[in-house]
């Protein structure tokens, strides 16, 4: 099976599927960035300064790389920075897994520490995230898309 001609849009449907990762989760933090510092915090892995900091931070990131991704503008440079994030992010959930930490991983949501009785589902965020991570992947290796700012650029319809 060649998939040659069909690669531009395998890469169209990652860069689009992963644009609306970051936008979605950059979006739902960005309208309280107290709580999404907080979310940070919840991870104990640096001073609460730094996570309030991280946390007002982060939503913007996110919504930036989702705007580059969806346009298609500097789409190995977007995915590269996507695929840097998914790292962190599945890292940072790895060490509260690790570190027995009961908390909310703040990807979708608020964050932060969980309720008693509640369970977390850090399994499942680290393979959603790891999905989300082979579409980044997708994306450095066969950066080029249809219906793209970068596509437009070079000349291509």
């Amino acid at each position: 099976m060649h998939l040659g001609k069909a690669w531009p849009w395998i890469s169209t449907v990652a860069r689009l599927g992963l644009a609306a990762v970051f936008l979605i989760a950059g979006g739902l933090k960005v309208t309280d960035l107290a709580e999404s510092g907080r979310a940070v915090n919840a991870y104990r892995l640096m001073d609460y300064d730094t996570a309030k900091l991280v946390g007002a931070i982060q939503p913007f990131l996110e919504i930036a790389v989702g705007l580059l991704l969806l346009i298609g503008l500097a789409v190995r440079l977007s995915a590269a920075i996507s695929a840097l994030l998914l790292v962190v992010f599945i890292a940072g959930i790895i060490s509260a897994w690790a570190r027995g930490l009961q908390i909310d991983c703040g990807c979708f949501s608020k964050g932060g520490d969980l309720a008693a009785g509640r369970n977390t589902a850090y399994g499942l965020d680290i393979a959603r995230d790891t999905g989300f991570l082979l579409l980044a992947g997708i994306l450095l290796w066969k950066p080029r898309t249809r219906f793209s700012m970068d596509g437009l650029l070079m000349g291509e319809r």
